[in-house]
């Protein structure tokens, strides 16, 4: 396999670096160019958007590899399972949102209905990442109940009145939007 650094005068983890920090975090080149201006690295904001060009899905697929690494791993112990009614021209539908114990949104899909099956698709989806967990955490739907005895998913299923607030919590940013477009500031 060829070494894709080869022709380079700037050594490949400075290149490595210099991408991920584009990709992983919300930063423009200049912002990039200044960071690593201050740690010595003398690289103009044109050279780095040309290794993002070059290099960005490299990096991007290892992200994702260490991501799904972390998760196979043994924290993870819960995930936060919640639904939320969406209008689209006047057709209900619903949104269905996995999250992990730290919030970071694992899936969200849209269903037009409400039931065992739309529950059995999401987790399908999100066993084909990651590993089961020890804990699923729902609201009092009874479709997620019938769902997770259905596949023998997790061995423990949490309902209560306040324990789902952190699924809850990530259907926040998308009401603000939903709510700014209905002209409600």
């Amino acid at each position: 396999m060829r070494n894709p650094y080869r022709y380079f005068k700037t050594s490949p983890a400075i290149i490595q670096l210099a991408v991920m920090m584009y990709v992983r975090y919300p930063m423009s080149l200049r912002q990039v160019e200044d960071l690593l201006h201050e740690r010595g690295i003398d690289v103009s904001y044109e050279a780095i958007r040309f290794w993002w060009n070059r290099f960005g899905s490299m990096v991007a697929k290892k992200l994702r590899q260490r991501q799904r690494r972390l998760y196979q791993g043994p924290d993870n112990w819960r995930w936060h399972l919640d639904e939320v009614f969406l209008r689209i021209k006047g057709e209900t539908y619903y949104l269905w949102r996995a999250v992990d114990h730290e919030g970071t949104v694992l899936h969200a899909l849209e269903t037009s209905k409400r039931d065992r099956h739309a529950a059995l698709k999401l987790l399908k989806k999100r066993l084909k990442w990651y590993r089961a967990p020890e804990t699923v955490v729902t609201d009092r739907l009874c479709t997620y109940r019938a769902a997770l005895r259905r596949r023998d998913i997790a061995s423990r299923q949490d309902v209560g009145r306040h324990t789902n607030n952190r699924a809850e919590n990530s259907h926040l940013p998308f009401r603000r939007q939903e709510r700014a477009m209905m002209g409600f500031r």
